[in-house]
């Protein structure tokens, strides 16, 4: 795989990507997780503007669906010893430029989407704990909460987001990806008890299923059909802020572990997964130790890992097609860099 990087900007502590429409095209978004600035560039990695200078502590945003410049955002979770003030925002361009408002004061908030079934959108959101007394105090598990959007959100500022704890004692409640399951949009969701799946009412119904899909502490995982045989794989980086990076098969017990990479890789944390390069790959980034950006693919009957990029330290990364070419944008927060990479066959 022949890769091109271009260093698009410099971000002091880069930590969260994203991909919105804006003005009728694409655009990314890369966001600090400190109180530094949120950036917005065009498909191609040009810098088109600053959507604010703070106050950061931003580790999720999501577009809104079918609105042009609009997205959800997480703000004042600033690492999880300083995150009881962490909120929701709603941002939207509008002619005198970014507003944003805040919608839900959710403290310890880190991940959230937006989910949609049966003509109904919900907000599902992962706090990392409940509360601590000191750095590091984990005495407080997480939780997983949902709400209906009102029929009127965003338009109606009036609007009142009403929150219901799905599932609580939720210990490092951490990494978050959507997977479509049978037809419907679902939230895996990853903590020490393992991986579950949250998936939303269907219509006339009031109740989510919750699943426990794997029963280990995990700390990130994406779901993709890896080996071609019509089953998607769990890939996992496990535990938090963990070091290793395994895939597990779906069985009829379960998903049962079928490759351990074979080196420790430190801060385990960026994480994504599609067709990239026209095969299934993932995309893994860690913090600590070589702080590589890696791809993962089934290629000969074996898991492969290759090096896209050395010495730093992703912490979020995502894949969009660009022309065509396949890209990753990628948040290096260890060297404080936003990073463009254009992927090919050699």
């Amino acid at each position: 795989m022949r890769v091109e990087k271009r260093a698009i900007a410099e971000l002091t502590l880069c930590y969260c990507v994203a991909q919105i429409q804006y003005r009728g095209e694409p655009h990314f978004l890369v966001a600090s997780e400190k109180e530094h600035e949120c950036l917005l560039f065009d498909e191609h990695g040009r810098l088109a503007d600053t959507v604010w200078e703070g106050p950061g502590g931003t580790m999720s945003m999501v577009p809104l669906p079918g609105r042009d410049g609009a997205f959800l955002a997480t703000h004042r979770f600033y690492s999880p010893n300083n995150s009881k003030e962490a909120k929701i925002v709603l941002c939207r361009h509008t002619e005198s430029g970014w507003a944003v408002r805040t919608i839900a004061e959710l403290p310890y908030v880190h991940r959230f989407d937006i989910l949609e079934r049966g003509g109904a959108r919900y907000l599902l959101a992962c706090c990392i704990k409940s509360g601590y007394e000191y750095k590091d105090d984990w005495r407080f598990p997480g939780m997983t909460l949902a709400c209906r959007l009102p029929e009127d959100f965003p338009d109606n500022p009036d609007c009142v987001l009403e929150f219901t704890e799905l599932k609580g004692g939720m210990l490092k409640n951490h990494g978050y990806c959507r997977d479509m399951h049978n037809g419907v949009m679902t939230g895996l969701v990853t903590c020490e008890e393992g991986v579950y799946r949250f998936t939303p009412p269907a219509a006339g119904e009031s109740g989510w299923k919750i699943e426990l899909l794997l029963a280990e502490p995990v700390s990130d995982c994406v779901m993709l059909d890896f080996d071609g045989d019509g089953r998607k794989e769990l890939l996992t980086l496990s535990p938090f802020h963990g070091d290793t990076l395994r895939v597990y098969h779906a069985s009829g017990e379960g998903y049962v572990k079928v490759f351990e990479y074979g080196e420790k890789i430190e801060f385990a944390h960026a994480i994504c997964a599609d067709i990239i390069c026209g095969r299934p790959m993932a995309v893994i980034g860690h913090r600590k130790g070589k702080r590589d950006l890696l791809s993962v693919e089934y290629a000969g009957g074996e898991y492969r890992v290759g090096v896209i990029d050395h010495d730093v330290g992703p912490a979020n990364v995502l894949h969009a097609i660009v022309d065509g070419k396949d890209v990753l944008l990628s948040a290096n927060r260890e060297i404080n860099e936003v990073a463009y990479y254009e992927l090919s066959e050699r």
